[in-house]
C-alpha cells in the first residue's frame, strides 16, 4: 500500500510518500509545494490544489492522510491554515483517494510514543523508521510522520481490521 502524507501550509505544504509492505515501511519520496507568499490567497490555494494533484499523478498513492488543523492564538492564521488544508483535502478527494486525518498529538504518539514529543524527536524517528541517511525538510518530515502514523493505525491499518471484525 502506498500512502501520501500531507502537512498543509499556506506558504509551504509538505508531502511524504511511503510504501507499507506488511510491517515494513519504505521511503518513496518527500518534498514541499511552495506557494508564492506575495500572491493573493486564491492563487496560493490554486498552487496547493494543483501541486497536490501533481504529486498524486507522479506517485499514485492508494490512501492519503492530512494533519488536522490546530487552533492557535491568532484566529486569522487558523482560518488561513484551514483554507490551505481545505484545498489539499479537495485535491485528494478529487483524485479519488480515501483521506484520513490525525492531530499532531496522535501523529507524535504513533511515531515517537509520546504525544508531546519535540519536533526534533519526531524528525529523528522518521529518519530511523524509514532508514534515511539524512533529515528531510521540516515540512516534508511532518508529512512523512503523518504517513507513518496512518500506516500504523489508519484506513489500511488497524482501524480497517477492527471494522472487518465487527461485520463478520
Amino acid at each position: 500500500m502506498r500512502i501520501l502524507g500531507i502537512d498543509p501550509g499556506l506558504r509551504v505544504t509538505g508531502f511524504g510518500v511511503i510504501d507499507k509492505e506488511g510491517a515494513v515501511l519504505r521511503y518513496v519520496a518527500s518534498g514541499c509545494i511552495r506557494a508564492n507568499a506575495k500572491a493573493r490567497l486564491p492563487e496560493r490555494i490554486r498552487t496547493l490544489f494543483v501541486g497536490v494533484g501533481e504529486v498524486m499523478a507522479r506517485y499514485a498513492p492508494d490512501e492519503a492522510v492530512a494533519e488536522k488543523v490546530f487552533v492557535n492564538v491568532n484566529p486569522h492564521s487558523t482560518l488561513l491554515l484551514g483554507q490551505a488544508r481545505g484545498a489539499v483535502i479537495a485535491a485528494l478527494v478529487a483524485g479519488n483517494l480515501p483521506v484520513a486525518e490525525y492531530t499532531a498529538l496522535q501523529i507524535k504518539q504513533a511515531v515517537v510514543g509520546q504525544g508531546k514529543a519535540a519536533k526534533r524527536q519526531v524528525e529523528h524517528m522518521v529518519m530511523r523508521l524509514l532508514n534515511l541517511s539524512g533529515a528531510p525538510q521540516a515540512d516534508a518530515s511532518d508529512a512523512l510522520s503523518a504517513a507513518i502514523c496512518h500506516a500504523h493505525a489508519g484506513l489500511g491499518g488497524m482501524a480497517k481490521r477492527i471494522e472487518a471484525l465487527k461485520t463478520s
